[in-house]
Order: C-alpha cells, then structure tokens, then sequence
C-alpha cells in the first residue's frame, strides 16, 4: 500500500496566495472556474503523481464556480479535504465534490458583500481619507496595509477552517449561523454608512433669506486695530467676545434648514440616490446627474 499523501501548511498556503486571483479569468459561461483551477494546481499537483490523474483533477474543477471571492477560501479549504481523502483510496467521485462546491457557494456568497464591500472598506475607507485630507501620507497607506492583512487573513485562516472540518463544514455552518451573520453585518455596515453621510455629504443652499443691519456698537471698528499679528489677535478676542466681523446679520436658506434639521438636504440627496440605484439607474449616469445639478445650482445662484 503506498504511503498516505498529506497536504503541507506549506502547500495550503500556495492554494491560499493563488486564491486571490480567483476572477482572473472570469467568463461568462463558468466565471470563476479557471481561477478556481488554478488555485488548487499546487494542491492536485501533490496529491496525485500521474499525469492522467493530475488532468482528470483539473478537468473536474473546470465546471461554473461562482461566489465572492474572499468567501470562496472555506470552499477551497473543504475541497483540499476531500481531495486528500480521495488521493488516498477514500470512495469520493466528482459528482461529490462539485456537489459540496455547489451547496457552499451559494450561501457563502451572501456574506461577502455585506462583510467586505459594505461593512469593511468603508470603514477603513473612512479611517484613510479622513488621515489623508488633512495632508497625512499614512491615509492610503493605512488603508492599503489594513485592507490587505485583514483580506488575506480572512482567506487563509477561514480556508484553514474548511480543510481541517472537512466535509463536516455544511454541519458548522447551518442552523441559521449565516443568516445571523449576513443580518448582523449589513445592519452594521448600515449604522456606518449612515454616520458617514453627516460628514461626507455636503449641502450649501446660497439664497438670503434675511439681512439685518446691525447696531455699530456689536461690529468690530477694523480702524482700531493695531497693525500686524497684534490687530489679528485683538479680532479673534473680539469675534470670541461675542462682536460681528460684518455689519449685517446674514440668514441664508442654509442656515434655515441647519436650525430645523441639521443636515437634512444631505440626508434626502443620500436616500434620493439610493432610490435611484434600487431602480436600476446606473451609478454612473448618477454621478453625471449630480454634476450637472451641481453646476446649474452653482450658475443660478441655488448653491
């Protein structure tokens, strides 16, 4: 009997790196599955000597395969599994597998968007920009260096997961776990994307509403000032004092609106754009749409 062939942490970890390149060659009749092949060529190339049996592996693992491409790691780790248990004598046909690959993909995939793309990267997305408008080079190389470790770690740790339970894994992941988990994130990534909208979404209706002429005596007299740096310091204690820099009381449609609910017009713009998306408007005809009615508002005097 020939000895028992093993996947080293060694080759787990090539499968692992090549993963991520699992939509480098997506197609539209079986998307993912030459990224899928390619991801395992380090694994089929261990567990099976003959060249026969090497196509034989390659040629089951060409069938569609489509899932997120982070959540795809506990299927490859799973497939490992029962590819080892194969190469080892265990009675395991294709159908078996492409059947474990079939039933996992599809829950999986609910995940990865609400995790990842909704949860995730606006976070750090947030955490970077915010460092980089203030002049700050760590913005972008934060959130390079975040995105990437947690990604990877993700890949590796959960495709670890999947090899080391094996078939068992579909029993682990039932009982409603990745409905919980799907929910848990997307009301997570809501509560986010929402507490952004105040600080990234600006609104600024220019219409006066009001001016009032104020008493001369609530004005600061620029005449009075003493020149230089010691005038500027005396405006900033005027200013603080409670004096006016202008002699009139300007009250703006913004400013309206700010005593009514600060930061409604954002909000509206931010739910407006949202149904627009659930109707199937493309992002980028929104995008050019707010442009437009940036620029005709601008033109017109609205902003």
């Amino acid at each position: 009997m020939a000895d028992k062939v093993t996947l080293t942490k060694k080759d787990r970890f090539a499968v692992a790196f090549r993963s991520q390149f699992l939509q480098g060659s997506w197609n539209y009749e079986r998307m993912q599955n030459g990224g899928w092949a390619y991801s395992l060529i380090p694994a089929i190339q261990k567990l099976y000597k003959g060249e026969e049996d090497r196509t034989k592996a390659l040629q089951r693992h060409m069938e569609f395969f489509n899932t997120h491409p982070y959540v795809a790691a506990p299927i490859i780790g799973v497939t490992l599994a029962l590819e080892e248990e194969r190469a080892n004598g265990a009675d395991i046909d294709d159908t078996a597998i492409q059947g474990v690959k079939i039933g996992m993909m599809g829950p999986l995939a609910g995940i990865g968007d609400p995790v990842f793309w909704f949860t995730l990267r606006p976070i750090l997305g947030a955490l970077g920009a915010t460092l980089a408008i203030t002049g700050n080079i760590m913005g972008p190389i934060l959130f390079f260096l975040a995105w990437n470790v947690i990604r990877f770690s993700f890949i590796w740790y959960t495709q670890e997961f999947g090899y080391k339970s094996g078939s068992r894994i579909a029993d682990d992941l039932s009982g409603g776990l990745l409905q919980d988990i799907t929910k848990g994130a997307s009301i997570l990534g809501m509560f986010i994307l929402a507490a952004l909208v105040q600080r990234w979404v600006s609104i600024n209706f220019a219409p006066v509403v009001s001016q009032v002429e104020l008493d001369p005596a609530a004005v600061i007299d620029w005449s009075s000032l003493a020149p230089g740096y010691q005038g500027i310091q005396q405006a900033f204690e005027l200013v603080a004092a409670g004096f006016s820099i202008s002699a009139y009381n300007v009250i703006t449609l913004q400013d309206n609106l700010d005593q009514l609910i600060p930061g409604l017009a954002p909000l509206l713009l931010t739910l407006f754009s949202m149904w627009l998306l659930r109707k199937k408007v493309s992002p980028i005809i929104i995008i050019f749409g707010l442009f437009a009615v940036g620029i005709l508002g601008y033109a017109v005097g609205l902003f």
